[in-house]
């Protein structure tokens, strides 16, 4: 696991302190979503909650995820990413606390949509992701945005792992801790990740707002023309996405819980191997995409990745399933950080916190509908059927993104 973060940090494309500092944040903060990406769903469980009720809730949090990552990614372009970004971390101190002190449905569940917990962001920022994508574009130049946006989601990866295996701590306050509140000191990951994100905020300057001065008015209204041609399909194939990551993610661990009778112990290594694995191939698909480019590279891994989802569920043990969902992670979460640097190339400087928000709505609003539909599903025994229908989703947007976006300026090999 130190490996990863090792090569972190020894990239030319972290010259910068901004982006130093930004990708420090990622990976801190993804710790504490590490732990309760494995655990919150059975912290539920454990309170009684039945799948249905833990499937709404994650459909709602990631909804209002959605909607507001609407209206403040555009807000950051005229108005600044620095104070939306160190807000963001505020409300996570103050959702960290009301877990801590409640059990209670009703602070769980504003606590859950207001912190985003058990999604398993990979350290993003929840509906503040895209001020926090459009800042660090400013800090690389085009044709290395795609290794600086892999090294960003590598660290998230590596938080994310460690969190995964502290997620295994439950088992062991149970000592000393009775039933479900065993659970609640990995709340306490989330405070102290919010603590360290704002103090590495309070070292930055604001960035500079980017404008459109190198362009006449004709130019920019033809360009902007063509830029949102290019978001609208965007939002097209990032919606099939959703929908297929949404059926799995969120309700991955209670899979696990309920396909194999396995509680936290064993399935928080797993999950924190998975993302030690997908850290490695995040740093390999960011010097991939400057030998074979960014189009390429991202859909074989994806088609392979496809090929594994539709083998995960017909695994007839724990340890089998467990390989094919690491190599599945790999390959799939392998290629955010080059998806994410494609999706917001469309678009120029002073209108990337618009691209980064519509491309993190498209996917989340159409992924908030998958924990409902996989939690009624398990509820009713159907316990492969959502991967295969995962599976059909994940191969329409596939071919479509291919097609779509081949001609794209970052997309071919340089």
């Amino acid at each position: 696991m130190l490996r990863p973060r090792r090569l972190l940090f020894r990239s030319p494309v972290l010259s910068r302190r901004e982006a130093r500092y930004l990708v420090m944040i990622r990976g801190a903060r993804s710790i504490g979503q590490g732990a309760l990406a494995v655990d919150f769903a059975l912290y539920l469980h454990a309170l009684h909650w039945t799948a249905p009720q833990i499937g709404a809730l994650f459909m709602v949090a990631l909804l209002v995820s959605a909607l507001g990552a609407l209206i403040i990614g555009p807000l950051s372009d005229n108005r600044g990413r620095k104070r939306f970004l160190i807000g963001y971390e505020i409300v996570q101190v103050a959702a960290s606390l009301l877990a801590l002190a409640s059990s209670s449905p009703l602070a769980l569940i504003v606590a859950a949509i207001a912190g985003g917990f058990g999604h398993g962001l990979n350290g993003g920022a929840g509906p503040f992701a895209p001020v926090e994508l459009a800042w660090l574009s400013t800090t690389a130049e085009a044709k290395d945005r795609a290794a600086l946006y892999s090294i960003n989601t590598a660290a998230g990866f590596s938080g994310m792992a460690l969190g995964s295996v502290l997620a295994s701590l439950p088992h062991f306050f149970a000592m000393i801790l009775s039933g479900a509140t065993s659970y609640r000191p990995l709340f306490v990951l989330v405070l102290i990740s919010a603590l360290v994100g704002l103090i590495l905020l309070a070292r930055l300057p604001e960035p500079t707002r980017e404008t459109e001065s190198d362009t006449d008015q004709g130019e920019s209204h033809s360009v902007t023309r063509t830029e949102n041609r290019k978001l609208l399909q965007l939002l097209g194939v990032n919606a099939l996405n959703g929908l297929g990551i949404g059926l799995l993610g969120p309700m991955m661990a209670y899979w696990f819980a309920i396909r194999f009778h396995h509680g936290p112990l064993s399935i928080g290594p797993v999950m924190g191997l998975a993302l030690v694995v997908t850290a490695a191939t995040s740093l390999m698909v960011g010097r991939l995409t400057h030998r074979f480019g960014v189009m390429r590279s991202i859909l074989t891994m994806r088609y392979l990745g496809l090929v594994v989802l539709v083998l995960l569920p017909l695994m007839p043990t724990f340890g089998m399933a467990a390989c094919l969902y690491i190599l599945r992670s790999a390959l799939n979460r392998g290629t955010v950080g080059a998806r994410q640097a494609l999706n917001i190339g469309i678009v120029r400087a002073h209108r990337r916190g618009l691209a980064a928000s519509l491309s993190n709505a498209s996917t989340q609003v159409p992924r908030a509908l998958g924990p409902v539909v996989a939690g009624l599903l398990y509820h009713a025994g159907f316990l492969t059927l959502p991967f295969f229908i995962a599976g059909g989703f994940q191969a329409a947007y596939l071919v479509a993104y291919g097609r779509l976006f081949a001609d794209h300026p970052a997309a071919p090999a340089s």
